[in-house]
């Protein structure tokens, strides 16, 4: 067991480069089982579920060759189908929740699949029914065996369809297009999830050979085609670690550049941290952040207090939900956050409140933070992670507040977040890696 041992209160200077993005490439790791040629793929994090994602496929016959620390080829000309109804299978498939995302692409190959039912992060009933019922409308029949925990699923015969989801999935609409692109006929899904990650999947299928229209928007048609070729793909920065660092550098009084940014990609997420009163510009493909002694809250027009919500893309993505209530307590001027889409994600305020925040949590869907304008600094404590997203928020959390913080559960940190501490020790942040007692 490890934690980080955190001495906070220190400005930070310097330059940070944010990983790939984790959400992407879940989708997209798992596409390279739509052809027998070769697949290349860039700017992979070297993070938990994503080398375990790695790992899978290896298991399942695919000859994966590390080029360098972020670039992989894929060749999937060699897949062992059977190795679904293995014990090994059932242990590494069961704990990932991304091993779902390699089921589309199996079946629109091979015509078969198996899954564990998967395990992941603990944020509240993450449904897998978008995933099912879509690949049920494609003419996939599904057998669950209750003892074994196991989904069957025979898809011999796919065939393209309407479908109209009932949630704006992103796991479940990449899933599907992955199942279509291959399927006889034109599918099209109707109120599709539009996340960049998404995008850059079907543009990467296109690349591939597949024939999808309506990229970007809510509205997907896919003609399906025989087969699919080899590509090279890069994945985009992981716009959650470029809104974490913008925050850590405003509760921080820090002066940062964060690299290479995608700008035109981040969508909405800019303005949500310029309303919380942070200066941030543009250079280039870069975002500077200038070392800001306060920063103020926005009110709405009419003078009123203003609320964040999440929204599915173009909307506010809910993994900066919990860094934005982090930050606002700091800030000068109150906000109430609502967590729409997810329950339970706010449960990690009370660390905050220990550590000295003025939060109201409201119920477990809204919390009213009072920003303390900096005069309070936060204060350090030992707490525990609860997820991966309300992880980062506590070590930014930490960063700014004095004294000794210790983080214990930090693997649910690092199942997101590559060599986080390297790269914050880099920018002169005192955090550490110590052993953990296993009692905590």
């Amino acid at each position: 067991m490890n934690a980080f041992e955190i001495y906070g209160g220190q400005a930070l200077k310097g330059e940070i480069t944010p990983q790939g993005a984790k959400n992407e490439a879940l989708q997209i790791l798992s596409a390279v089982l739509l052809t027998s040629d070769k697949v290349t793929i860039s700017n992979i994090p070297d993070i938990k579920d994503v080398n375990k994602l790695i790992e899978l496929l290896a298991d399942l016959g695919v000859s994966i060759e590390r080029i360098n620390k972020d670039t992989y080829t894929f060749e999937a000309n060699n897949i062992n189908i059977d190795h679904f109804q293995s014990d090994t299978f059932k242990t590494k498939g069961g704990s990932l929740r991304g091993s779902i995302m390699i089921v589309g692409p199996l079946l629109a190959r091979f015509g078969k699949a198996s899954i564990p039912k998967p395990g992941g992060d603990k944020i509240g009933r993450r449904r897998l029914d978008t995933h099912f019922l879509g690949f049920e409308k494609l003419g996939a029949k599904f057998n669950y065996d209750p003892d074994a925990h196991f989904f069957h699923v025979d898809a011999t015969n796919l065939k393209g369809t309407y479908i109209l989801l009932d949630e704006a999935s992103v796991t479940g609409t990449a899933n599907i297009v992955m199942a279509a692109v291959l399927a006889k006929g034109t599918t099209t899904i109707y109120n599709a999830a539009c996340e960049p990650y998404l995008q850059q999947l079907c543009k990467m299928l296109n690349r591939m050979g597949a024939k999808i229209t309506g990229i970007g928007s809510n509205l997907l048609k896919i003609e399906g085609v025989d087969s699919l070729t080899g590509t090279e793909h890069r994945m985009l920065p992981d716009m959650i670690e470029i809104g974490s660092f913008i925050g850590l550098a405003a509760m921080t009084g820090s002066e940062i550049t964060i690299k290479d940014v995608h700008f035109e990609e981040l969508g909405i997420i800019p303005t949500v941290f310029r309303r919380l009163g942070i200066q941030l510009t543009h250079r280039g493909n870069d975002i500077y952040i200038p070392a800001q002694n306060s920063y103020e809250i926005e009110t709405f027009i009419d003078g009123s207090i203003l609320t964040i919500a999440d929204a599915p893309w173009p909307g506010f993505t809910p993994d900066l939900l919990s860094i934005v209530l982090v930050v606002a307590t700091q800030a000068k001027g109150n906000v109430l956050i609502h967590q729409k889409m997810f329950e339970s994600r706010l449960f990690f305020v009370d660390k905050l409140i220990d550590m000295g925040a003025q939060i109201i949590l409201c119920d477990p869907h809204r919390a009213t933070v009072i920003g303390l304008n900096k005069a309070f600094k936060l204060r350090g404590i030992e707490m525990t992670s609860p997820d991966i997203r309300a992880g980062v928020s506590l070590l930014i959390a930490a960063l700014s507040a004095q004294g000794k913080s210790v983080i214990y559960n930090i693997e649910q940190i690092e199942r997101g977040y590559q060599h986080i501490d390297e790269r914050l020790q880099a920018i002169g942040a005192q955090i550490k890696r110590i052993d953990a007692n296993p009692g905590h």
